[in-house]
């Protein structure tokens, strides 16, 4: 795994790294891509149902990666999004990083989807907190949808320059310069 730091040095300080999503192995890669002193204080986000399906799962997400889990009946963000942001601004307060995948579900890896308003809401609760997008490249290659066993494939993390919601930004304007900043990593 090739990874790089555009425009934004490897600090351990409080960041939200929101990635494109498009494989099971993507938060691991970002994680595991991270400085020890940065992984140490940073906390994937990843949805309860699947990382709680079977013991394995749920002790790698609890034990191992220190995940924040949070609940998607049939695999979908609830309709009130107070219950998911609880658990991301607890772990926010006390000084953890959080991985995010904004997308809300797995892509097909052609492009980014459309961003759900968490990453923005999030943000706005802690003004000055840094959102650095963070391009995932070749992972749904290397463990396709529905697979098992990796493939044996070169991936890419690339950590780009931090953005934050401007004053009179509105959520919609902000998630869609979000997405932007993502999608310029990909060809760089």
């Amino acid at each position: 795994m090739q990874t790089r730091w555009i425009d934004c040095p490897a600090e351990a300080r409080q960041r939200l790294y929101f990635a494109n999503h498009t494989s099971h192995l993507d938060f691991v890669a970002l994680w595991s891509a991270l400085p020890e002193p940065v992984r140490t204080r940073t906390r994937p986000v990843a949805a309860r149902e699947y990382w709680e399906r079977n013991k394995l799962r749920s002790y790698l997400a609890n034990r191992v990666f220190q995940s924040v889990l949070v609940a998607r009946p049939n695999g979908h963000v609830l309709s009130d999004g107070r219950a998911i942001l609880s658990p991301l601004l607890e772990e926010l307060e006390k000084g953890s990083s959080l991985i995010l995948f904004p997308e809300g579900t797995r892509g097909n890896g052609d492009e980014v989807g459309e961003f759900k308003g968490g990453l923005y809401h999030l943000c706005q609760s802690k003004p000055g907190l840094e959102a650095v997008p963070v391009y995932l490249e070749n992972l749904n290659r290397i463990l396709p949808k529905g697979e098992f066993l990796p493939l044996p494939l070169v991936s890419r993390v690339t950590f780009g320059p931090p953005i934050w919601p401007a004053a009179d930004e509105q959520k919609s304007e902000f998630l869609d310069r979000a997405r932007l900043a993502l999608c310029r990593l990909k060809d760089l």
